[in-house]
């Protein structure tokens, strides 16, 4: 776990719906997970630098804040980590962008898209079945791409389908993904125990774009990896409570859970 994107997952799980922790919350979390604070502050500095996030002041406690991106980005996780999936009515997505035309950013933008649930058909063809339009267009305006969306059903084989989608990466994963262990009594265990979970959880969505049942290959792990996913979340959440409590943390984290 790298201090940045372990920052991230804190903003996602503890943190959300409120933008902004404490300074002292973020490094008590961080030493908690084996970092030191000149590692936690080295990366909030970088990722200020970058844009990420934005040191306030609100009296004397120093807090960092996403920037709207970043915020949207996490919204983005949250909502295809936690909440239910909609029933499929049988249609794709298909988005056709112009661009971006410089790798580094198209990279990104590939990235993003996976995020949402898009595979890709071919060279800048892509393909979506849980995705959100709304979340699409956002995504498309913030790297100002014109691009033409389509809906429409898919007339052959489900194995044409699958090929857009690292299905086999993604099995991988869920392999090797810790769901089953002893429940920690500890709050600080059950906290670093989440935190773990949560962070490896979210690599999957890069990779897995939760197709429906009658979609996926024969004993795909992902249906089930998400349920239990779920169900250990739940319970290690409650056993981290006191831990999360003594950092003021505890109305956030009962606020963002998923209704």
């Amino acid at each position: 776990m790298r201090a940045r994107s372990t920052i991230f997952t804190l903003f996602v799980e503890y943190v959300y719906p409120e933008r902004r922790a404490p300074l002292k919350a973020l490094i008590a979390m961080m030493a908690a997970l084996g970092f030191s604070e000149a590692a936690v502050r080295a990366a909030l500095s970088r990722s200020a630098k970058r844009g990420w996030v934005v040191p306030e002041r609100r009296g004397r406690v120093a807090h960092y804040a996403l920037s709207d991106r970043v915020y949207w980005q996490v919204r983005q996780v949250r909502r295809r980590l936690y909440e239910p999936l909609p029933p499929w009515d049988g249609t794709f997505l298909l988005v056709l962008p112009e661009g971006p035309r410089e790798r580094g950013k198209r990279e990104r933008f590939r990235r993003e898209m996976a995020l949402l649930g898009y595979g890709s058909l071919q060279s800048g063809v892509y393909l979506g079945l849980s995705a959100d339009p709304k979340a699409t267009r956002e995504l498309l305006g913030f790297y100002g791409l014109p691009a033409t969306l389509f809906r429409g059903e898919h007339l052959g084989p489900k194995g044409e389908v699958l090929q857009a989608f690292p299905l086999e990466e993604a099995r991988a994963l869920y392999r090797v993904l810790p769901l089953e262990f002893p429940e920690p009594q500890d709050p600080l265990e059950a906290f670093r125990a989440l935190t773990r979970l949560a962070h490896e959880m979210r690599k999957a969505l890069f990779l897995d774009p939760l197709l429906p049942e009658e979609l996926l290959p024969e004993g795909f792990p992902g249906p089930s990896a998400r349920r239990r996913f779920l169900e250990m979340r739940e319970a290690l959440r409650g056993k981290a409570l006191p831990f999360l409590k003594d950092l003021g943390l505890l109305l956030a984290t009962l606020s963002s859970s998923p209704r």
